[in-house]
């Protein structure tokens, strides 16, 4: 896990949103991501976590609001497009080309491109320069990916779900490689994952985007010190104090499970504390209004 200090912001955003036709995919965004961190964007399907990245990295303009990205607008310039990183979902790469092909295309296209850098993965890697990528598997096409990304030396690099469709093993060893570059280049990175145990495990700073918006984010010790899993005898969350933020509450005859988020010590004898995993903690923040506060007891009983 990255120990950088942040110093500002890496990318920002005000009032962002994108529209197909009708259809929102994503807006009223604000979002405040600091520099020198790893970064973990999470949230169901359908957030709009692609289309924010999309947007971040210039694919897409907005529809309404704003977006900055290292200082600027993404994809203004080549000098711009030279500063942001970007690695598909879909890890792509050009089945026809090798290997050495892609490094070329690399140095072609970028003028910050360190070759030195890509080839010294690439045989760290194993990767048989002469193989074209199509011939590759999954988690070799995945670091052929990230080699392109670290090499073009960025200073944010963006990576959209890059280890959904990989094996456990190759997963933990492409997340392995992430990190050791981001501590020898000490580059910003937004990581976009519905594994969030991957993002437990590499990412010191959370972003929870839940129906376009941003649920919750912070450093990612923060998160887990702040919230807490609270059981006791049946009784509303009302009666905690007003410092105390529930974010679900769910009830049976006698006894009421609450997660909430506080900055310090709750003094009630009547509540068991525990804490919560960062799982735990993001499924909290995904519930819907109407499934934030449950009531387990028989209907019948609910109705008297």
């Amino acid at each position: 896990m990255s120990a950088r200090v942040s110093a500002g912001s890496v990318l920002r955003a005000q009032g962002l949103g994108r529209r197909y036709r009708r259809r929102w995919a994503l807006r009223d965004c604000d979002l405040d991501v600091p520099a020198g961190r790893v970064v973990g964007l999470v949230g169901p399907n359908g957030a709009g976590k692609s289309t924010l990245l999309h947007l971040a990295t210039g694919m897409l303009a907005p529809t309404e609001g704003t977006v900055e990205v290292c200082g600027g607008r993404p994809a203004g310039s080549p000098a711009q497009l030279a500063k942001v990183g970007f690695v598909a979902q879909d890890t792509p790469v050009y089945a026809g080309l090798t290997v050495a092909d892609h490094l070329r295309l690399g140095a072609r296209l970028n003028p910050g491109w360190d070759d030195g850098l890509a080839r010294q993965r690439v045989r760290r890697l194993g990767l048989d320069p002469g193989q074209k990528a199509g011939r590759l598997s999954g988690g070799q096409r995945a670091q052929l990916a990230l080699t392109l990304g670290i090499a073009k030396r960025p200073e944010l690099l963006v990576l959209d779900e890059p280890v959904a469709s990989l094996d456990p093993l190759a997963r933990r060893e492409f997340m392995q490689d992430l990190m050791e570059a981001v501590a020898d280049q000490g580059m910003s990175v937004l990581l976009s994952s519905h594994l969030v145990s991957d993002v437990e495990r590499c990412c010191d700073h959370v972003i929870v985007l839940v129906d376009s918006r941003v649920r919750v984010a912070g450093d990612l010790d923060e998160l887990l010190a702040g919230h807490r899993r609270l059981t006791g005898p049946r009784r509303e969350p009302d009666t905690l104090p007003s410092d105390v933020q529930v974010i679900t509450a769910s009830h049976t005859e006698r006894q009421t499970t609450l997660v909430v988020r506080t900055d310090g010590p709750l003094h009630d004898p009547g509540w068991t504390a525990a804490p919560l995993g960062l799982e735990d903690i993001v499924l909290a923040h995904m519930a819907r209004p109407a499934e934030r506060v449950r009531d387990t007891r028989p209907a019948l009983e609910v109705l008297r």
